[in-house]
């Protein structure tokens, strides 16, 4: 049997090791090809294995990604108290077999990270959201942002006449989470019949039931590959909950830029049949532009800023007191791993890479899909 299972090992370390090799070639390899990578992975192997299992997972009411993730925790802390015991009580024996435990360690960390990548991760080497649709980008002076601006804010303020809001003034969503979220895919069924590439069938969003813990770190949401989920922070102001939730379905479709996924939840949000979903896109995108109009000239933000409806001020005022009561070391912490995650995979602008969502912004402003 020692003889057996020592066998056993040996293979298994070999094809670990094949797995990991081949893996990381292909991951050194596909910055250099965007065309193949979209035509042979992200519109067909990726959508082939992640659709089946998005909709295998959507089954469960729960997030099986936050079940994952904090039994990988407590494990860890189970291991590393028993590395602690073992220590106190031999100390020599238990240092000699550190560099072994450590060397598994990193094994397993290597072949999660591969797995990643080629789970979902090599969607950041695809083709631009602007090649698949052929929206084109030009630049852009001050006074077109302006004029992009002045059109989301007068649309804000139409929808926020629109919408429930609570005994305080503030927005609320016309169902409860959970009906939300089933209404979500409506939005992508709009754009998919403009974009095909937004098509497809994956579950619905899932609600975190650590939400309150997720606000410490900044979190709104999180896409888990492994499992295929649209992971989303519900503690948070129902502002912007809709348009979080089309966020990480864009990364469920396969685009793995946060600029990208922006605009993407902003354009299935507009396309939706519900006024909640359209209001919740056009603060996300009257947001991130007015953003970039700070920049580019103060006397213009401010003079749209001045705009702004009663309604919509509250929902912004309400967002921002929310935030602020989570704000701390975890949530600076959390800002500088999720930065150096995103340079990691080449987008080199870290987290201010979400200001790239304007230019996406300016070419449906340019076409005349952008209107009061």
């Amino acid at each position: 049997m020692k003889a057996i299972t020592g066998k056993t090992k040996k293979t298994l370390f070999i094809l670990a090791g094949i797995f990991l090799g081949l893996g990381l070639a292909v991951c050194l390899a596909a910055p250099s090809f965007p065309g193949t990578i979209e035509r042979g992975y992200s519109t067909r192997i990726y959508r082939g294995l992640v659709g089946p299992l998005s909709q295998l997972t959507g089954i469960f009411p729960f997030s099986l990604a936050e079940v994952l993730l904090a039994a990988t925790f407590l494990f860890a802390l189970y291991r590393g108290g028993r590395w602690l015991l073992s220590f106190c009580k031999k100390p020599r024996v238990t240092l000699r077999s550190l560099p072994r435990g450590l060397a598994r360690l990193a094994l397993i960390l290597a072949l999660l990270y591969v797995s990643f990548y080629l789970l979902w991760g090599l969607n950041y080497n695809r083709l631009s959201f602007a090649d698949i649709s052929g929206l084109p980008l030009e630049p852009a002076g001050p006074e077109e942002l302006r004029e992009l601006a002045q059109s989301l804010v007068l649309r804000a303020n139409v929808l926020r006449e629109e919408v429930e809001e609570d005994g305080a003034g503030v927005m609320t969503l016309d169902t409860d989470i959970r009906g939300a979220f089933a209404r979500a895919e409506l939005g992508y069924r709009q754009a998919a019949l403009i974009y095909p590439a937004l098509g497809g069938r994956y579950g619905p969003p899932k609600s975190v039931f650590l939400s309150p813990y997720w606000s410490y770190t900044g979190i709104s949401g999180m896409y888990f590959p492994f499992t295929g989920e649209a992971n989303i922070n519900t503690d948070m102001p129902p502002l912007l909950l809709p348009a979080t939730a089309l966020h990480e379905m864009a990364h469920q479709r396969g685009f793995a830029r946060e600029d990208e996924a922006n605009f993407l939840a902003y354009l299935a949000c507009s396309l939706h049949p519900h006024r909640d979903f359209q209001y919740s896109g056009t603060v996300l995108a009257l947001v991130n532009t007015m953003n970039a109009l700070y920049r580019a000239d103060l006397n213009a933000y401010k003079e749209v800023r001045a705009q702004y409806s009663d309604g919509l001020n509250r929902d912004l005022k309400n967002w921002s007191e929310y935030w602020q009561r989570f704000a701390g070391p975890v949530e600076k912490a959390s800002e500088r791993v999720n930065d150096a995650y995103l340079k990691a995979n080449r987008q080199e602008d870290g987290v201010r890479s979400y200001g790239r969502m304007i230019d996406l912004l300016l070419a449906l402003f340019r076409q005349g899909s952008i209107k009061n």
